[in-house]
């Protein structure tokens, strides 16, 4: 008689592998179980949380035996803060799960066979690399930090060590001196970001204060942003990211799609006779002009449109190169389409989200394109999110 389960039933698994969204994957009789925080080689005792048909996903009630590359957290909120769940894997063994995790992705979800190398950039900081940060706000309690695992509810944070220097000091800060007094609502939120110096840029809607604006250089460009903007969170890994998504890529005319404030616009413009950057954030868009300017890149201009609505006005226009940077969240529903239609000789794809990665890829082979390459970079250490960069041509 085949094994049946219910949510509750705790069981013993060994976790295989690590597999997308970070979970350890193990198995029992007629059952595929998913666990958070778990490290290849554990032997667990784990309780049913959920079950959808013959998948479960559980939580770890007791380790029987260590994995080999499981250590010990450094974080005092570790397991129960849902920022980071890679802590307690040591280094090499993150950066391998993450090359499989996007294996996993493209051969899964792309029906992809990549016979070439997955090749990983490290980090040069595991810890004390976040020069990014959004914190929750509990006005009524006075709490400041970040979500508690599978929750909305706040974890307090005094500190964490994933964050830069100056990042945690002004946590610190934020929690002694912040006016409680002027937030109107129950709950809020706080973007930070830091730029030179250490200098931090807050932003927060349920206050309305403008974001201060800070500046950083990065392989010789400078950038103005904010932290209302979006800008990446790994200072130390940004060169390396921007090197690896241009490449060796040079023409007449070139397209940065989600440009931000121009982080790739403005190296391209140093390759292209003339780059278009394409962005929907109209304070984006300002500083990317102001950052081109400063630049004196004349060959480099932006457009406040949302991508998919641009690429609909030019898709008889012809491109050499096409930069595509997309929110995690992936791009507008014809986009990816449009611009396989485009045909454009050589495309780089960066992305932080491998399974919407691996489905947008599956349409740009069908529409003739091939894999020239794939590099992953690990901007977000102690977390199982990985960016991605693959460069097709057709």
């Amino acid at each position: 008689m085949s094994k049946t389960y219910t949510k509750g039933d705790v069981i013993e698994v060994k976790i295989e592998k690590i597999v997308p969204r970070g979970f350890g994957i193990g198995f029992a009789e007629n059952l595929t179980v998913l666990v958070p925080l778990s490290a290849p080689g554990d032997v667990l005792l784990v309780k049913i949380r959920d079950l959808k048909k013959s998948t479960a996903f559980a939580d770890i009630v007791e380790t029987r035996q260590h994995g080999p590359t499981r250590i010990t957290p450094p974080c005092q909120y570790y397991g129960v803060c849902g920022g980071c769940d890679f802590q307690h894997l040591d280094y090499p063994s993150q950066l391998e799960a993450k090359v499989g995790i996007v294996q996993d992705c493209l051969k899964r979800i792309g029906k992809i066979d990549f016979e070439g190398e997955i090749n990983i950039i490290e980090s040069p900081n595991q810890f004390e690399y976040r020069s990014r940060a959004r914190w929750h706000i509990d006005v009524k309690n006075k709490q400041i930090g970040y979500f508690r695992r599978d929750s909305n509810t706040i974890v307090d944070i005094a500190e964490c060590p994933i964050l830069t220097p100056g990042m945690q000091s002004t946590l610190e800060h934020l929690r002694n001196d912040i006016a409680w007094e002027r937030f109107w609502e129950d709950a809020a939120e706080m973007e930070a970001v830091s730029g030179e110096g250490g200098r931090v840029s807050t932003h927060s809607m349920a206050l309305g204060d403008p974001a201060a604006e800070i500046d950083i250089e990065i392989n010789g460009e400078q950038y103005s942003y904010t932290a209302a903007t979006f800008f990446q969170a790994n200072r130390s890994l940004t060169g390396k990211l921007i090197e690896t998504a241009i490449g060796d890529a040079t023409g007449d005319n070139a397209l940065d799609l989600y440009a931000g404030v121009g982080l790739f616009s403005l190296p391209m413009a140093r390759r292209f006779k003339t780059v278009t950057g394409v962005e929907g954030n109209s304070v984006s868009i300002a500083l990317a002009e102001k950052n081109a300017f400063r630049a004196k890149l004349t060959n480099l201009e932006f457009a406040n449109k949302g991508v998919e609505g641009f690429l609909y006005n030019n898709r008889k226009k012809k491109s050499d190169f096409v930069l595509l940077d997309p929110p995690r969240s992936g791009t507008e529903k014809e986009t990816i389409p449009m611009l396989a239609a485009m045909k454009t000789p050589h495309v780089s794809y960066v992305s932080c989200e491998p399974s919407i990665l691996a489905r947008d890829l599956r349409i740009l082979l069908d529409a003739g394109y091939r894999v020239e390459s794939i590099t992953a970079l690990d901007l977000f250490p102690q977390t199982h999110h990985v960016e991605t960069v693959v460069h097709l041509k057709i």
